[in-house]
């Protein structure tokens, strides 16, 4: 669901290299894309450390400037304060629409608030364990170990392609999700579709997605196990009602929901 449906937001791309791995830049980087172009990539760390050693070989192939950062005090992360000013500095040239920062660190809460109050779109994206003050701050934010799911999903599509399919099935929650649909997501999904729902009781998908993103930045259906917001309603069939209506394009659909007490 990108932000308010749009693809070219001009994004700075901002890599804290002590705070994530660095096993899925590529499944970051698709994942950015789909939000807007990432005009400038710059990634944070002190590079004479031998932990650093794994992010150097991806950096060329996907054009990310290392900026060295040397600890000048042990036990403190030198690489937060340099990214921050970088970041303030991109923020006052005035070519950008936007920011993705890649950390699981708290201490970039009040940067992702104070760019948000100049009027950047802030994407966030981390590890499961990032604290919520950091994920709340953001207009979006996904977690890493979704991006890791997605890559395994696309090489079992593609075994499964190689054979010809009998019937598309029902899609089912992954054994990987990371979080299962409790009461406290479903009130979520009640709430929103009774924000906006019409008349007769029924909201379009695609606003649905959009406001649950507003009120929760790290929703994503990928968290449940699916691979978008429709079949991750559909399997809720015993609350809510799915209705796909026909539009003006040849084989597009609009799908609309509503909860069944309607």
């Amino acid at each position: 669901m990108p932000l308010n449906n749009v693809k070219d937001l001009k994004l700075a791309v901002l890599i804290d290299a002590d705070n994530v791995p660095y096993s899925n830049v590529k499944g970051m980087m698709e994942e950015i894309a789909k939000f807007g172009t990432p005009t400038t990539k710059r990634i944070y760390a002190d590079w004479t450390k031998p932990n650093s050693n794994g992010w150097k070989g991806v950096l060329l192939e996907h054009a990310i400037t290392p900026i060295q950062q040397y600890s000048y005090t042990v036990g403190k992360n030198s690489s937060d304060s340099a990214l921050i000013i970088d970041a303030m500095d991109l923020l006052y040239s005035g070519k950008l629409d936007g920011f993705c920062i890649v950390s699981s660190d708290s201490d970039f809460t009040r940067l992702a608030i104070r760019l948000r109050e100049s009027g950047m779109k802030v994407i966030g994206i981390g590890e499961k364990k990032t604290p919520n003050s950091f994920i709340v701050a953001c207009d979006r934010f996904i977690y890493i170990e979704v991006l890791d799911g997605a890559i395994q999903k696309k090489k079992l599509k593609a075994t499964a392609d190689a054979k010809k399919p009998v019937e598309k099935p029902v899609e089912k929650p992954t054994e990987k999700a990371l979080h299962k649909i409790d009461k406290q997501t479903i009130d979520l999904i009640e709430a929103t579709i009774e924000d906006i729902e019409d008349d007769d009781g029924w909201a379009f998908l695609g606003d649905v997605g959009n406001l649950i993103v507003k009120k929760k930045p790290e929703f994503d259906p990928r968290n449940y196990g699916f691979s978008k917001l429709t079949p991750m309603l559909k399997s809720l069939t015993d609350i809510l009602e799915i209705d796909e209506r026909e539009s003006d394009k040849k084989g597009i659909k609009h799908v609309y929901v509503r909860l069944r007490f309607n």
